[in-house]
């Protein structure tokens, strides 16, 4: 847990270089580490994304992170390709280096103004982060592309935040067919890892209860209309 709670540092430390640059205006923030940085994800996540609005001049902002990132850290890798802006950093207290991905030419995304802050860090950032709605509908399409357990995590802790789970009938049925497919090793490892133990050990016994339990109520409605 340790590593993990230095890396959340690092984030943080990430962002506030960012910020420092006013880039972060420009970008939509997401995935995992906005939910937990933002609004107390309980699991730990590895990397920063964010989605670029649609218009916006890549080459400059490129070279303009590039070179914020390189005066704060180790920068390990960045490129610009053609959908996305990547980048790889790292410091020396860090074991893990930092992945930072910015997704290019976003429209229709929904965002809001939002404050990232963590328990391990002193640092408060203002960021522009994507509604738990957006979330959501990024979460079932993530999930139902690569079949991640910690997407079905993700999407279950929307559910108790109360926002809908707004899928349709058949990305419902592979969303439970994927969960009826996760063994102990995905739960006890590739998940629990990611967790601290009080919420492993709910996460193993659970088995997203609450998800399944959503995911047949919708089915009742669907055969009742």
């Amino acid at each position: 847990m340790r590593e993990l709670q230095t890396l959340e540092q690092f984030e943080m430390e990430t962002l506030d270089a960012m910020n420092r640059i006013r880039v972060l205006g420009r970008l939509h923030f997401g995935g995992g580490t906005m939910l937990r940085l933002c609004h107390g994800l309980n699991r730990y996540s590895t990397d920063l994304d964010f989605w670029l609005k649609s218009g916006e001049d890549t080459p400059v902002l490129f070279r303009k992170i590039r070179d914020a990132l390189s005066e704060s850290f180790t920068l390990r890798d960045a490129e610009d390709k053609r959908n996305t802006l990547l980048f790889e950093i790292q410091t020396q207290r860090n074991k893990r280096s930092l992945k930072i991905e910015i997704r290019k030419d976003q429209t229709g995304f929904r965002s809001e103004k939002k404050i990232a802050f963590s328990r391990f860090s002193n640092l408060q950032v203002a960021v522009k982060g994507l509604t738990l709605k957006q979330m959501m509908i990024n979460k079932v399409a993530a999930f139902n592309s690569r079949r991640l357990i910690r997407d079905s995590f993700d999407i279950e802790f929307l559910l108790l935040r109360g926002v809908a789970l707004n899928a349709k009938p058949a990305e419902l049925e592979k969303i439970m067919n994927t969960i009826e497919r996760f063994t102990p090793k995905d739960y006890k490892v590739t998940l629990g890892s990611l967790l601290e133990p009080k919420d492993r050990a709910l996460c193993m016994t659970s088995r997203f209860h609450l998800l399944r339990e959503e995911i047949i109520r919708k089915r009742r409605l669907e055969t009742a209309n």
